[in-house]
């Protein structure tokens, strides 16, 4: 027979009570702060080594970062505090390296477009509001804002909403398109649900799953259905395709949205300048997570 000792279960573990799981909670903070601060010494380490030149944006660097968190993210912490919290995180750290103002073109009043600029860069990023589009990339091209964030491309915009037709010109600095906003979804009851384009004058930078934007000059004679057997026929997957015709102009101006990161190397690229005028890589942005919004 067993002795009494051994009759008895073992004694339950103490299950914890609230002040240790606080205590626990501050324990945790602690090491996420350090954890942030030598983050930071890690960013000023790299300011140091890179090359001095355009702002340092890096939003191919930045999707891929967040696409791999999600990846591995578990648990009941829900998947867009993770974007929220290193969205926060990232802004903060280009700002680290560089002042960080952004311009925003609120299309029809909408302040949407400014909520949606806080999102991504960062909640108190200085933003500046403007209603024309020209005037938020005016402000990128003298040097007064990092980025412009810009109402999407449409086939029925007015002549005062059409940006993306300045981006062809070449009496001003270089401005190339880097991110496509929002970057995540599904949207939380709330959050903005207009999509835009980010502007800079820093170079994009791919992420591993890009489309990109080409700007082309074109013969009378080209019309939507030709320009893409064009493309084809040069080896672009073509997406959607915005065409234009300035009043009195002779050629027209295209926008074409093709899959994967287009560099101004691409070996495709002097195939397709056969076929049209001119020929100018508008930039990419990275593919939202979870699709476009």
């Amino acid at each position: 027979m067993p002795s009494p000792s051994q009759a008895l279960p073992p004694a339950p573990a103490t299950a914890p009570d609230l002040a240790s799981l606080r205590a626990e909670l501050d324990r945790l903070d602690d090491a996420l702060h350090d954890t942030l601060m030598r983050r930071g010494e890690v960013v000023e380490q790299v300011a140091a080594l890179r090359v001095k030149g355009p702002v340092p944006l890096r939003p191919g660097r930045e999707a891929a970062i967040i696409r791999r968190l999600l990846a591995r993210h578990t648990g009941g912490l829900p998947a867009f505090g993770i974007v929220r919290i290193w969205r926060e995180l990232l802004g903060a750290t280009t700002a680290q390296q560089h002042p960080l103002v952004v311009s925003v073109c609120e299309a029809g009043g909408d302040p949407a477009y400014l909520a949606l600029a806080r999102e991504h860069f960062g909640a108190l990023t200085p933003v500046h509001g403007f209603r024309n589009p020209v005037q938020a990339i005016q402000e990128v091209s003298a040097g007064l804002a990092t980025a412009a964030v810009l109402p999407m491309a449409t086939r029925d915009e007015g002549p005062s909403e059409a940006w993306w037709p300045a981006l062809l010109r070449r009496d001003g600095p270089r401005l190339h398109i880097v991110a496509r906003l929002p970057f995540w979804s599904p949207r939380p009851e709330g959050t903005p649900v207009v999509q835009g384009l980010v502007v800079s004058a820093a170079a994009p930078d791919p992420s591993g799953q890009d489309r990109s934007f080409l700007g082309l000059e074109l013969a009378p004679q080209v019309n939507g259905a030709r320009l893409v057997a064009v493309m084809a026929a040069a080896g672009f997957r073509a997406g959607a395709v915005i065409m234009r015709r300035e009043g009195g102009a002779a050629a027209s101006c295209a926008l074409v949205e093709v899959d994967g990161f287009v560099a101004d190397d691409d070996p495709r690229l002097p195939v397709l300048r056969a076929g049209c005028d001119q020929v100018t890589v508008l930039g990419a942005y990275a593919v939202p997570v979870g699709g476009e919004a």
